[in-house]
């Protein structure tokens, strides 16, 4: 099959490809079939494209790259819903806003995207109050010094 994209144009794609959120996304509910599409080959950064509507495309990121001691915890009715037991048995992806600089583009660690093996996602919102919804990228990846008392940079 095919469909035009918001950044990669015209592509061909398998059917068996197809993410279905059938709850859809929050404030995009009708949105239900998506393609998510690599930026490049190190499957970090993504677009997960609507293939109902061309212009629609979200950004999304792989959230353990950002912060290897992510561990969303899902609601029994969630994992019920996705057909897993635990949810470690799930893909996660984070959706980001792109700004200028891209230091200043945000992430939301608390309502990820979840996926299943069989390509059903549903975008859920985690309990824990320590994921917000504008985590700046500038917060990943740097380090608290604990010698000289700088404070803490989240």
């Amino acid at each position: 099959m095919k469909t035009d994209t918001k950044y990669f144009g015209e592509i061909y794609y398998d059917p068996d490809e197809l993410l279905t959120f059938p709850k859809g996304l929050y404030g995009f509910e009708d949105e239900k079939q998506f393609l998510l599409l690599p930026f490049s080959e190190t499957g970090t950064l993504f677009s997960l494209q609507s293939v109902k509507t061309p212009q629609l495309s979200f950004i999304l990121m792989d959230p353990f790259s950002l912060d290897g001691s992510y561990a969303p915890i899902l609601q029994t009715e969630e994992l019920q819903f996705l057909n897993v037991e635990r949810s470690e048995d799930l893909f996660y992806y984070v959706l980001c806003v792109v700004k200028e600089p891209v230091a200043e583009s945000t992430v939301n660690m608390r309502c990820p995207i979840a996926v299943n093996d069989d390509g059903v996602g549903v975008q859920v919102i985690l309990e824990n109050a320590s994921w917000h919804m504008r985590h700046k990228l500038d917060e990943f990846g740097r380090e608290e010094d604990e010698e000289s008392g700088a404070p803490d940079k989240k």
